[in-house]
């Protein structure tokens, strides 16, 4: 693969600050009249000092001064401008690109979010993507202004002697030596330093959301100590940067002292030569002067620029992504759903697997009839929750179709395909919102009704008693209620959908016996006008199912009701028992 240059990267970045070009170009229009303001200042000293060298009065030296004073005041008000110019439209750009990035996070399939921790998303929305507006707002401005300036100022350098300016800018050219050699070496360690940055933002979540389990074991010294050594690895990154940075600095300050030391020794020669004024002179050393900023500044707009580069790579390696899992060009719609499911064929396996590892789903059929509850039993790691997890297509299917009501759910778009089909996981996920908003997440047009309906399928009444009921705010991930109470208001989420189809991953795993008694009893209501695929890891959960499909090795090897089941087939009679294990009797119906 070819390796992107430095400029072609960040000009990757432009189309998404279009609206934000006019005044960043503004503004480098003002940083370049400020640096023209400054650098007429020595000809103005040009003048002024060989005039009053020849005419030998002071008549010049007030209006002299007066323009001096008014080129400093100019070049003052073309900073602020600058600055007013370019500050506002890099934060709205930030804020465009990270809207851009959560939308695009938000549509990439599950797989993209297995791969990735959580700490490099999060460091690319936050660090990243502040370092690509601080470049916009200042480094990209600076940059070009400064560069510009440089040109000119040498430029003017030649003028003044062509000796002066070849000896200024012979020797000026080892600064261009230098960052080249600083940028090949600067790129590698600006991008271990950010992705260094994400796993120890990954190392910080991980520890956040792991507390409970980390002091119930006793394990925080082992988890600080890990965190430790990520940082002191952060931490010798950074002073690897901040070496190189140093060692740029060096030359850019000695470089040009040498550059003025040996132009003044030489010039001294053309003044008392002739070949030069002494107001020449003067001018040359002022003009060296003003070209002293922008030379120094390439150091530190050099490693702005590079960490912008970086941060541009990382950016759109998530914007790059494929969205494997995306909506048909013209999507279908099933107008009155009746809520039948029908895998043909189906198969799967990850996109990385070994290709001698088998399909984790080998060749499954299965025909779920409106309004039946099918129960999907097996054993752990059979494949049944990846299974469900191809009904709302978290996944895609290999090869294979899965149908609702005769429509392969491919050929509807991804928001018509979940309004149809609901699901409640074994884990359940809460968000930092009200009772009502979590519950509603599936659909906000609920009326008061349904919302207490569905509250009271899920045996959720606990909410009612919360302090400001339910617009009591939940904590993150809803760690501040119990498990059951999280699985309670997931499965009310759940049903307050209205689905034709209900995926149940478990969802009564943390109740307890009685609690789940009363929750089966109300889902059995619901069930009846409901499709409905349960992974069952309890026998009593199979009960609430009109049939069982029995999974083994990624394959449905039986469908029937439980007692036939238990009579043909010796699989499910040990399945069985591994549930039995957990002291919950099953009752056999016919």
């Amino acid at each position: 693969m070819k390796k992107e240059t430095t400029l072609a990267t960040l000009l990757r970045i432009f189309p998404y600050a279009k609206k934000a070009l006019p005044r960043i170009s503004l503004g480098i229009l003002a940083a370049v009249l400020a640096h023209g303001f400054a650098l007429a200042i020595p000809q103005v000293l040009l003048h002024l000092i060989n005039d009053l060298e020849s005419v030998g009065t002071l008549d010049a030296l007030y209006f002299s001064v007066a323009l001096v004073l008014v080129m400093g005041i100019l070049e003052a008000a073309m900073v602020l401008l600058r600055r007013w110019l370019v500050l506002t439209p890099g934060t709205f750009v930030e804020a465009s690109l990270r809207s851009t990035l959560y939308a695009k996070l938000q549509d990439l399939p599950i797989s993209f979010h297995d791969r990735w921790p959580s700490g490099q998303l999060l460091s690319r929305a936050t660090q990243d993507l502040s370092l690509i507006r601080r470049w916009l707002s200042f480094g990209v401005v600076l940059l070009v202004a400064n560069a510009l300036t440089i040109v000119a100022g040498l430029v003017i350098l030649f003028t003044f002697h062509w000796l002066l300016g070849l000896i200024f800018f012979l020797i000026s050219i080892l600064i261009w030596i230098q960052g080249y050699r600083f940028e090949a070496k600067y790129g590698s360690i600006a991008r271990l330093s950010q992705d260094q940055a994400g796993d120890l933002a990954t190392s910080v979540e991980e520890s956040v959301h792991g507390i409970r389990v980390l002091k119930a074991f006793g394990r925080g010294d082992h988890a600080a100590g890990k965190f430790a050594k990520e940082a002191k690895g952060l931490r010798a990154t950074e002073l690897k940067k901040a070496g190189l940075i140093a060692n740029i600095w060096v030359y850019l300050l000695l470089i040009p002292e040498s550059a003025i030391a040996l132009s003044m020794l030489v010039g001294v020669f053309l003044v008392a030569d002739g070949s030069l004024t002494v107001g020449g002179l003067v001018a040359f050393f002022a003009t060296a002067t003003v070209l002293r900023w922008p030379t120094e500044s390439i150091g530190f707009l050099l490693s702005m620029s590079l960490d912008a580069k970086t941060a541009v790579q990382r950016f759109f390696e998530v914007i790059d992504e494929p969205v494997r899992i995306e909506d048909p060009i013209q999507p279908k719609t099933i107008k009155n759903p009746q809520g039948k499911l029908e895998f043909k064929d189906v198969h799967f396996r990850y996109i990385d697997a070994p290709k001698s590892q088998p399909d984790l789903i080998d060749g499954v059929d299965l025909v779920l009839s409106p309004g039946e509850s099918v129960a999907l039993i097996g054993i752990t790691g059979c494949g049944k929750t990846t299974l469900t997890a191809l009904t709302s297509r978290l996944y895609d299917v290999t090869s294979g179709a899965i149908e609702i009501d005769g429509v392969d759910i491919r050929e509807l778009s991804r928001t018509e395909l979940r309004c149809h089909v609901a699901m409640a996981f074994e884990d359940a996920t809460l968000f930092s919102a009200s009772v009502k908003d979590n519950i509603l997440l599936g659909r906000e047009q609920s009326t008061e009704e349904e919302l207490e309906e569905a509250i009271a399928v899920a045996q959720a009444q606990f909410v009612y008693e919360l302090p400001e009921g339910l617009d009591t705010k939940i904590g993150e991930e809803g760690l501040s209620l119990s498990g059951g109470q999280r699985q309670r208001l997931a499965l009310a989420r759940a049903v307050a959908a209205k689905p034709a189809i209900l995926v149940l991953d478990d969802p009564l795993s943390a109740l307890d016996v009685a609690t789940e008694s009363l929750v089966e009893q109300a889902l059995r209501k619901v069930l009846k006008s409901t499709t409905a695929l349960i992974v069952a890891h309890r026998p009593s959960t199979v009960q609430l199912a009109d049939r069982v499909a029995l999974m083994q090795d990624g394959r449905i090897v039986a469908v029937g009701k439980h007692s036939d089941l238990l009579a043909t087939s010796e699989h499910y009679r040990y399945v069985i028992s591994s549930l039995d294990a957990a002291g919950k009797p099953i009752e056999v119906q016919s």
